[in-house]
C-alpha cells in the first residue's frame, strides 16, 4: 500500500497524517512545540524544536502504518521567520513567529514615509509586523555580524516550509513555494518573483533568499532523515490557509472556505489574476500547479472561538466551550442583544485597532442564554462582513461557503452562519482540511487520484432566515459596530 505523508507544522505543534490512496487517514502523530515570550509583543520558537517535533510525530504515525511512503506534502504556519547557517544548518537565532509584533515601529515608520501604497500594489499585503519582511530586517540588525554574513551568502532565510525542506533534503535544497513567498512582503504578486525594489526597501540581501517553486512538483527528496528512506520526494507544499483552501476543493473561482478557530480565516479563490483589495483584504497566491497560478483574497476575524473562551473564562456563564451550543439553542433568538467582540480591536474590513468591545440591547429579560446566542451570532456576523467585502473586491458572487476548524463543529453556529449569510454552509466530515490539502497536493503530484475520498462526505446547512429578518439583524450589527 502506497502512503502519502502530510506534515502539518503549526504554531503550537506538528501533526503528521499518513493517507492511503483513498485519502483515508491510516496513521497519525502529534507533538507540541514550546513557544517563548521574551518580551511583551514578542513570540519565538526554537527551530530545532520544530524539526524534532516533525521527527517525533512522523515516528508515531509510522508506528501505526508501516507501508511505503511514496510522497510527502508540507503545510505550515505562515510568515514565521528562520535564519540559519548554510554550512552547518544551525539556526543563528530563535524563529520570530507570525504573531510577533516587535517590528510595529518599523512598519509605522515605513508607512509615514509613504511606502504602503506601493507595497500593497506589488505584494497584495498590508504593511504589518505579521509578515516576514520586517522580521528579517530585525534579525539582521540585532545580531552582530549577521548582515555581513548574509551578504556573503553564508546565511539562509526561510519560512517554516523552507526550513523543513532544507532539513528533509539533508541541506541540499533551499527553496520555498509561491504561497509562502507571497507572505513575505518581498514577493511581487504579478511577476511571481522576488522584488529587487522591495529587497532594497527592507534592506534584505538577495543572497539570503530561497528559490521559489510551484506548490506541486518535486521540491526536494529525502536524505538522511531518521525513519525515512532516502529518495522520498516532497511533492506538495502550501501555507496552512492555502492548503485548507485546496483541501476543501475550492479550485474554481468564487469557491471559498472559512476556518473557525481562535479567530477565523476566510479565503476565496479569485482565479488566474491577482486582485488588490479596495477593502483592505489581503491578496495572496492560492497555489501554482501545472504551470497555472491561482490567486486568493483573504480576510481574518481576530476573535471567533476566543469569544466563546471569554464567555467561559471572563464571564463564567459556561463551564466548557461545548456548553455554548445547548445554552444558545435554549432561546429562539438573542432577544435583540448584539455583541461586538472587538476584544483586541477590529480586523478586516474595518482595521480599527482602537475599537473596543461592547454589548447592546440589554433588557431586564436578558439571560445568559441570550448572551451565548449573541456571541455565536457575532462570530457569524463578522464573517458576513468579510464575505461582503470579498464579493465586492472579486466582482463575483459566493455560491456556498465551505467550513473547517474546531468551532465549525458547532451546528448552531453553522446554521446561524447560513441564515445570516444567505448561502449554504458545507462542512466536510474530514475537518483536518489543512493536512488534507498538503497530502492531496503530494498525492496528485505522483498521479494518485482517490477512488472514494472521506473528504467527499459533508453536512450542508441551508439558510432558513427570511431576507427581511436577515437585513434587520445586519442593520443592528452595523449600528453597534459604529459605536465600538
Amino acid at each position: 500500500m502506497k502512503l502519502v505523508a502530510s506534515i502539518d507544522q503549526g504554531t503550537t505543534g506538528t501533526t503528521v497524517l499518513l493517507f492511503d490512496e483513498d485519502e483515508k487517514v491510516v496513521g497519525r502523530g502529534y507533538r507540541e512545540i514550546p513557544q517563548s515570550f521574551p518580551a511583551p509583543g514578542q513570540v519565538e520558537h526554537d527551530p530545532e524544536a520544530i524539526w524534532a517535533s516533525v521527527l517525533a510525530a512522523l515516528r508515531e504515525a509510522r508506528a501505526q502504518a508501516p507501508g511505503e511512503i511514496a510522497a510527502i506534502g508540507i503545510t505550515n504556519q505562515r510568515e514565521t521567520t528562520i535564519l540559519w547557517e548554510r554550512a552547518s544548518g544551525h539556526p543563528v537565532a530563535p524563529a520570530i513567529v507570525w504573531q510577533d509584533r516587535r517590528t510595529a515601529g518599523a512598519c509605522e515608520e515605513l508607512r509615514k514615509q509613504g511606502h504602503e501604497p506601493r507595497i500593497r500594489e506589488a505584494t497584495g499585503l498590508l504593511l504589518d509586523p505579521y509578515f516576514s519582511g520586517t522580521k528579517i530586517t530585525w534579525l539582521l540588525d540585532h545580531h552582530a555580524g549577521l548582515r555581513e554574513r548574509a551578504a556573503r551568502g553564508e546565511i539562509a532565510f526561510g519560512t517554516v516550509d523552507s526550513y523543513l525542506l532544507w532539513r528533509l533534503s539533508g541541506g541540499e535544497v533551499h527553496v520555498t513555494d509561491v504561497t509562502n513567498a507571497s507572505r513575505t512582503l518581498l514577493f511581487d504578486l504579478h511577476r511571481l518573483d522576488w522584488s529587487d525594489e522591495l529587497l532594497d526597501l527592507f534592506r534584505v540581501p538577495r543572497a539570503l533568499l530561497p528559490a521559489v517553486r510551484p506548490s506541486q512538483g518535486k521540491l526536494a527528496v529525502t536524505r538522511g532523515v531518521p525513519g525515512l528512506p532516502d529518495g522520498v520526494p516532497v511533492m506538495g507544499v502550501a501555507g496552512d490557509q492555502q492548503a485548507a483552501l485546496f483541501g476543501q476543493g475550492c479550485v474554481a473561482p468564487g469557491d471559498a472556505k472559512c476556518t473557525y478557530g481562535t479567530g477565523a480565516f476566510l479565503l476565496m479563490n479569485i482565479g488566474e489574476r491577482p486582485v488588490i483589495s479596495r477593502n483592505r483584504l489581503l491578496g495572496t497566491v492560492a497555489w501554482t500547479i501545472g504551470g497555472k497560478t491561482s490567486y486568493a483574497l483573504e480576510g481574518s476575524v481576530f476573535v471567533a472561538g476566543a469569544l466563546v473562551q471569554w464567555l467561559r473564562d471572563g464571564l463564567g456563564i459556561i463551564g466548557a466551550a461545548r456548553d455554548v451550543e445547548p445554552l444558545a439553542a435554549s432561546v429562539p433568538d438573542s432577544g435583540g442583544v448584539i455583541i461586538v467582540p472587538a476584544l483586541s480591536g477590529l480586523g478586516a474590513p474595518h482595521w480599527r485597532p482602537e475599537a473596543r468591545g461592547l454589548i447592546t440591547g440589554l433588557t431586564r429579560g436578558t439571560t445568559r442564554a441570550h448572551l451565548a446566542r449573541a456571541a455565536l451570532e457575532a462570530i457569524a456576523l463578522q464573517v458576513v462582513e468579510l464575505v461582503q467585502a470579498m464579493v465586492e473586491d472579486a466582482g463575483r458572487p459566493m455560491r456556498s461557503l465551505r467550513v473547517d476548524g474546531g468551532a465549525a463543529a458547532n451546528d448552531l453556529l453553522m446554521q446561524l452562519q447560513a441564515d445570516l449569510l444567505g448561502v449554504e454552509i458545507v462542512r466536510p466530515d474530514m475537518v483536518e482540511s489543512t493536512a488534507l490539502g498538503a497530502g492531496r497536493l503530494a498525492a496528485q503530484g505522483i498521479g494518485i487520484v482517490p477512488r472514494g475520498s472521506d473528504a467527499a462526505h459533508t453536512t450542508v446547512f441551508k439558510p432558513r432566515l427570511p431576507q427581511a429578518e436577515r437585513e434587520k439583524v445586519l442593520a443592528r450589527w452595523r449600528e453597534a459596530v459604529a459605536k465600538a
